[in-house]
């Protein structure tokens, strides 16, 4: 396994994730199943994060308190699917700048076509996490991900539902040096470049436009 690939097994991911998977789970389930699981990638994905100390008073004294040091993170979002993503790390990282990237796969290429990209101002001065509940091909991904960095962020992470093999590895030959964070390292893709065993088309499934 590449070592910038982190499969987050938590079991409340695992378990909802298995939900997910299931084809009987309606868009409504789908997609707040979704959220949760985002907010539990969240939690792991910011782990890290630098801290500062603030001085505040609490009812009873004084105290240093530790806040997350710099800028607000910024989230984006490949469109439409990461929507999905988006909404559950908002509700833990509600303080977060959003931009949004739209892509879409050219079906006889397979290469990712940008058609919007929005990205809030001074990037450079701030960490970044782009979220896309798929890792198929990588083609999306690594194309957000050069929109990105050519803003120059202090970091940059990519955090997915699900990744296949062939996408991480597509990812990491272009850009070796950004994280991939995901609940799942699936068996391959198929021949139609779906991630297999999988969960279907996320975006139709969430959206309900199957």
């Amino acid at each position: 396994m590449h070592p910038n690939l982190t499969v987050i097994g938590h079991p409340l991911v695992q378990h909802k994730l298995t939900i997910m998977r299931k084809k009987s789970t309606s868009s409504g389930k789908f997609r707040r199943l979704a959220g949760e699981i985002a907010m539990l990638l969240a939690y792991e994905v910011t782990r890290d994060l630098p801290l500062s100390l603030e001085k505040i008073e609490t009812p009873l004294e004084t105290m240093d308190a530790p806040v997350l040091k710099g800028r607000e993170l910024v989230l984006v979002s490949i469109l439409r699917a990461g929507n999905g993503i988006l909404d559950g790390m908002l509700r833990l990282i509600p303080a977060a700048h959003v931009g949004h990237i739209g892509l879409y796969r050219d079906p006889k290429t397979l290469v990712a076509v940008e058609y919007y990209c929005k990205l809030p101002p001074k990037i450079e001065e701030r960490d970044v996490i782009i979220v896309d509940p798929m890792l198929a091909t990588g083609h999306s991904a690594v194309a957000a991900i050069e929109r990105v960095l050519e803003r120059k962020p202090k970091s940059l992470r990519f955090v997915c539902l699900l990744a296949a093999p062939e996408g991480v590895k597509f990812v990491h030959d272009h850009f070796p040096n950004v994280p991939i964070y995901t609940a799942a390292l699936d068996r391959a893709l198929n021949e139609k470049k779906y991630i297999v065993p999988g969960l279907g088309d996320a975006g139709d499934r969430m959206f309900g436009t199957m």
